[in-house]
């Protein structure tokens, strides 16, 4: 069982930055790879970013690369997201996912083996 909150999320005008944390506590958090998914209103759950457990490889969706970024810190238990240049279309609920599987389908929001609870991230434009 892998617990899962995240923080950092809240309002910011377009052209800004934030940084979401997921705190992981459980089973061992380092040998899960995991990642970052968003969903908007209306809209479906989709894939962000992911990175291995290592922290060696990263992934990204095309629509944040170039822009965001993930992190881990396997000492404190923690995934970052910074994201920066934020767009009024990152508008969403960001969640952390401990992913499972190969690297190829961590896109799939069924390679999620725990969700956290999200956080809200608004872009004012």
């Amino acid at each position: 069982q892998v617990q899962l909150v995240e923080s950092g999320g809240g309002l910011v005008q377009a052209g800004g930055s934030l940084r979401l944390s997921c705190a992981a506590s459980g089973r061992t958090f380092s040998r899960n790879a995991m990642g970052w998914f968003r969903q908007a209103p209306g809209k479906e759950r989709e894939f962000v970013a992911a990175i291995s457990w290592s922290g060696a490889n990263t992934y990204y969706a095309d629509s944040v690369k170039g822009r965001f970024t993930i992190s881990r810190d396997n000492t404190k238990n923690t995934v970052y997201l910074q994201m920066n240049s934020l767009k009024p279309e990152d508008t969403a609920v960001y969640y952390c996912a401990a992913l499972r599987g190969p690297p190829s389908r961590w896109y799939e929001l069924t390679s999620v083996d725990y969700w956290g609870q999200g956080t809200q991230v608004t872009v004012s434009s």
